[in-house]
């Protein structure tokens, strides 16, 4: 007779075949009885509804929603195309977030078909698809399917969208004004239906995102076909006054409208500046006598288990993984051998920055930035951890982030968009800027598989550096308020709160510094 262990081995064969289709999402019938109950009994498949499963890890703890929010909208995509077939579109609004690449998943998403009863579906974690039913079907034409999603065209979605969508998303709807390069692309969808009222939220939407001539352009063609058009401008407050490039993704544009509207508020929260160093011997033993405190939080934030007194012996050379072997394959020691490397390529990246008034703080990081990655994760690479493409750089897949709504950007946009962060990180003349939303940032768009958290902190101290600041470390006794900061940052668009976590955690750190080294701290 069959072991438990041997059944369930048999359960996860008939799984692996299912996944070797591309599926997280599956139905009923996907299974067996046998296997289906046997796979959920031991936590590989979680019921979503009735008749619905979702793949999920076993060794999460209960309330853990990054399997679900990482499959939510693969989970529309079958749902959808199983209950309606091609007889559904997301609404308007939705339609649009989706296209400018929206990185939150939302709380609830609104799908029109003809078939559809008005019923709202509740998911888990409080999710859920409210199915509205519509009279026709939508012309074929209008509907572009993205990522196995149904929309409407960008015209479309932007002429049926509310008008409260440019004042609760008034970024977002920059961003989609951004993407239709000329005013025809939705003039003949405003004439084809006779929009007068939309034509002119349109116009006036344009006329506020500076493009004076494309809103000259609709009203003008619109009333020379005989409708009467009254320019009104949808924004609650005047959209961010930002230059775009038509070969700009919308994550990289969406970066942008970040950094101009959350500066302030980081300003704000900072202490002044002390300036750059006038003994840099000083600033830099300073630095070195923070390495080992650095790599115990840094990595135990990211679940690594590593000690103070291995971090010192590596540091001191006295850790030699060629004679045992067991140190060669141990995860956390190559963790915190790599962390060491790094730590050094930081630490001469920092000396640059302090002492090379001529170079930009932000393109030093933007030459450095691969070799810190590089040293970061070499070791494991080496011992065989990992395999040696994982040092290639930026990655080519989707990560998620443990139970956060945000959903870092695809990696299409990646390398679109980084090119960007950098820039912005060069232009930014406030350090205290460059090191917060430098920080934000890099972790939002989460451009490595592993890693990105390390690197965030890397860059931010580096930039602390280019305004005289101290090495500040975040300590792993207050990872949860530094995560919840940084989600919120991410989901709500709210900076403040980490904005606040790390300038009080800056100004802690100038006040140790200031009693040991005798320095008069500056005064507002």
């Amino acid at each position: 007779m069959a072991t438990p262990n041997e059944k369930l081995a048999d359960s996860l064969k008939v799984l692996k075949e299912q996944q070797y289709l591309g599926k997280k999402i599956f139905q009923s019938e996907d299974f067996s009885r046998i296997h289906r109950e046997r796979l959920v009994a031991a936590g590989f498949l979680m019921e979503i509804i009735k008749g619905w499963y979702l793949l999920s890890n076993p060794q999460a703890i209960d309330g853990d929603s990054t399997s679900w929010l990482a499959s939510f909208w693969e989970f529309v995509s079958v749902y959808c195309n199983t209950r309606f077939g091609n007889d559904w579109n997301l609404a308007p609004n939705d339609s649009l977030l989706r296209h400018v690449e929206h990185t939150v998943t939302p709380r609830q998403v609104i799908v029109n078909a003809q078939a559809a009863n008005d019923n709202i579906l509740n998911l888990k974690f409080n999710t859920s698809i409210f199915d509205r039913r519509t009279k026709d079907i939508v012309n074929p034409e209008n509907i572009v399917v993205k990522d196995g999603i149904r929309l409407l065209s960008l015209p479309v979605a932007l002429i049926q969208s509310s008008p409260n969508f440019f004042k609760s998303y008034a970024g977002e709807a920059t961003i989609a004004l951004s993407q239709i390069s000329d005013p025809s692309e939705i003039l003949a969808k405003l004439l084809e239906g006779g929009n007068s009222v939309v034509a002119g939220r349109i116009a006036g939407a344009l006329r506020a995102t500076k493009r004076p001539d494309d809103a000259d352009n609709i009203v003008q063609t619109m009333r020379r076909a005989g409708y009467a058009v009254t320019e009104t401008n949808p924004f609650e407050a005047p959209p961010p006054n930002i230059e775009y490039s038509k070969q700009e993704s919308p994550c990289a544009m969406r970066i942008r409208l970040m950094w101009e509207s959350m500066r302030d508020d980081v300003i704000n929260a900072f202490p002044e500046s002390p300036g750059i160093p006038e003994d840099i011997d000083q600033y830099m033993a300073d630095v070195d006598d923070r390495h080992i405190e650095d790599a115990y939080h840094s990595l135990s934030i990211e679940g690594y288990k590593v000690t103070e007194e291995l971090i010192e012996k590596i540091a001191s050379g006295t850790w030699d993984p060629e004679i045992n072997e067991s140190d060669k394959r141990d995860k956390d020691a190559m963790a915190a051998k790599g962390y060491y490397q790094a730590f050094i390529t930081v630490r001469d990246s920092v000396k640059n920055i302090i002492m090379q008034d001529s170079l930009n703080p932000g393109e030093i990081i933007r030459k450095d930035h691969r070799n810190w990655y590089q040293e970061l994760f070499g070791p494991s690479v080496s011992s065989g951890i990992l395999k040696p493409y994982h040092l290639a750089g930026y990655r080519s897949s989707a990560v998620i982030i443990t139970n956060s709504r945000h959903a870092p950007p695809s990696h299409e946009s990646i390398r679109n968009t980084m090119p960007v962060f950098f820039d912005l990180l060069a232009q930014e003349d406030e350090p205290s800027v460059r090191a917060v939303l430098g920080h934000f940032i890099f972790v939002y768009l989460h451009p490595y598989m592993d890693g990105n958290g390390r690197m965030a902190r890397f860059l931010m101290n580096s930039m602390l550096a280019s305004g005289g600041y101290p090495w500040t470390v975040v300590r792993v006794e207050d990872r949860d308020g530094y995560m919840q900061a940084l989600d919120s940052a991410s989901t709500l668009g709210d900076i403040k709160p980490f904005a606040n976590f790390i300038g009080d955690a800056v100004e802690r750190q100038m006040l140790i510094n200031s009693e040991k080294n005798k320095i008069k701290l500056p005064t507002n």
